[in-house]
């Protein structure tokens, strides 16, 4: 594996199980070589016999000491972070849009040859015919302005928030002490986060933040933010909103096949999660926050380079997705899988890959890297969405079956790249087919431009078969039933 240059840490809070592994074999070791020693009849009876000399005033020195190392234990201790519930945002269909109808307008507006390349990349890119676009788009020409950007967000935005609360009816918007909102391409004024604060009247003393900028895993950067504010701040609910703006999104040049692609494969979502650090909602929760780890390959230039918002020859600004990717990508998950593996992996998994470590790096024995079954870690996979490429080399890099790609698989077909949200599509995906059990265990991974890989890591505190009656947004309510669907594999990048 490559090695790790440089990453933050997976939790400020989170001890490594090789380490837990060490510090009890240190503490057996040493009983075990004292044990003689201290059973030895002259050792023990000094021992009673000094314990029973202790006076009073000793005893309660004790006491008080104990008692006092017991609270700042507590006091200081981690807090346990739950998520009550999300909601992914699902349109209305009056912004659903087909493949043709897509390529037809592409056509009008770009030109034969662009809409040619167009077609070509979203026939092999995995994605279904019902995918949705906002009412900007499928105008002619086009309306790419600052004021139909913010009306997508809003729209987006406040449907998934207003299906979370809907879902979480003991939660009030008023109870609400943190907002989160990431947004890589659009960060208006007043901010996104200030329109919630707005909108729902949220308190006066309520943390809000806007993170742009840091592509598709930026989603679970701002679950590792929160869970570090929900640290500090106790009994406090925080909500996480993931969006993208397609509007501002779109590339309406036709000279540069590298910054039409994200055309082709975004398209348009958001989710809203509810975070809380309060005790008693761990009957409410649906799962447990269990580790964070974010690689940023940032400081090799090949890495950082390949995605990025650009001006095409003629001025035209799009983002630009590189030929590297799929390597950048790959390189960016080894490096967090090394930080990951030793936090979640059984002890029999990092003692094989240790050894065949030591065999090729020492021995130098010619075998194949051996990679870790992460399958014996966790029950579901949450890959992001970004294109089809980069479900086909997680499958076959990770040794996934069909059975654990498949939510990554069905987000993309039914509702395309919807960048930093897709994670939260394909985890209600696994909830709707009635798939969570109690203590089971989420991978969710992210990629950005950047470049980034982060890895997010849940516990189900219980079974989570969603039902969706009376909840008109819920992303896969009426249609669970048609999914799995056969999406062919191998094509394109994808960020």
């Amino acid at each position: 594996m490559a090695e790790l240059k440089k990453s933050n840490p997976p939790n400020s809070y989170s001890m490594s199980r090789s380490t837990k592994y060490a510090i009890i074999v240190f503490v057996l070791f040493i009983l075990a070589a004292t044990a003689d020693y201290i059973s030895r009849p002259g050792i023990l009876q000094h021992a009673i016999r000094l314990f029973s000399q202790i006076n009073t005033q000793t005893a309660t020195i004790l006491c008080a000491m104990l008692l006092i190392g017991a609270l700042i234990y507590f006091v200081t201790r981690p807090r346990k972070i739950f998520l009550i519930d999300f909601s992914c945002y699902k349109p209305d269909p009056s912004f659903m849009i087909t493949k043709d109808e897509t390529i037809r307008k592409f056509k009008q507006f770009l030109g034969d040859e662009a809409a040619a390349f167009h077609k070509k990349v979203m026939d092999k890119s995995g994605m279904g015919d019902k995918l949705y676009v906002p009412s900007s788009f499928v105008q002619l020409p086009p309306k790419f302005r600052f004021n139909e950007s913010r009306s997508e967000l809003e729209m987006v935005m406040f449907g998934a928030i207003d299906g979370l609360l809907e879902k979480t009816s003991h939660v009030k918007a008023q109870d609400i002490g943190i907002v989160i909102v990431n947004s890589s391409t659009f960060s208006p004024t007043p901010s996104l986060s200030d329109t919630i604060v707005n909108h729902y009247k949220l308190k006066v003393d309520v943390m809000n933040y806007d993170l742009g900028g840091m592509g598709c895993s930026a989603g679970l950067i701002s679950v590792d933010l929160a869970e570090q504010l929900l640290q500090v701040r106790p009994n406090t609910y925080a909500l996480v909103v993931s969006v993208e703006s397609i509007t501002n999104n779109f590339y309406s040049g036709n000279i540069n096949k590298s910054m039409m692609l994200s055309n082709c494969l975004f398209r348009m979502g958001g989710a809203a999660i509810l975070l809380s650090n309060i005790p008693s909602d761990c009957h409410r929760a649906k799962y447990q926050l269990k580790h964070i780890v974010r690689t940023h390959r940032g400081a090799d230039d090949r890495s950082y380079k390949c995605v990025s918002e650009e001006q095409d020859e003629n001025g035209v600004t799009g983002i630009s997705l590189s030929k590297d990717l799929m390597g950048v990508a790959a390189q960016a998950l080894k490096s967090n899988i090394m930080t990951l593996g030793p936090l979640v992996l059984p002890i029999t998994e990092q003692f094989r890959y240790l050894s065949n470590l030591f065999e090729r790096k020492i021995l130098k024995m010619r075998i194949k890297p051996y990679v870790p079954d992460f399958k014996r870690a966790f029950e579901h996979f949450c890959i992001h969405a970004g294109g089809r490429g980069i479900l086909d080399e997680m499958e076959i890099h990770l040794g996934l079956s069909e059975w654990h790609i498949e939510p990554s698989r069905m987000t993309l077909y039914r509702f395309g790249n919807t960048s930093s949200s897709s994670v939260w599509y394909e985890l209600a995906y696994s909830e709707a087919k009635g798939r969570i059990k109690k203590n089971d265990r989420i991978w969710q991974i992210g990629f950005g431009s950047g470049f980034k890989c982060n890895s997010v890591v849940w516990r189900a505190l219980r079974p989570c078969k969603t039902t969706y009656i009376g909840q008109k947004n819920t992303a896969w309510v009426g249609e669970i039933d048609e999914f799995p669907v056969h999406a062919a594999k191998m094509m394109p990048n994808g960020c």
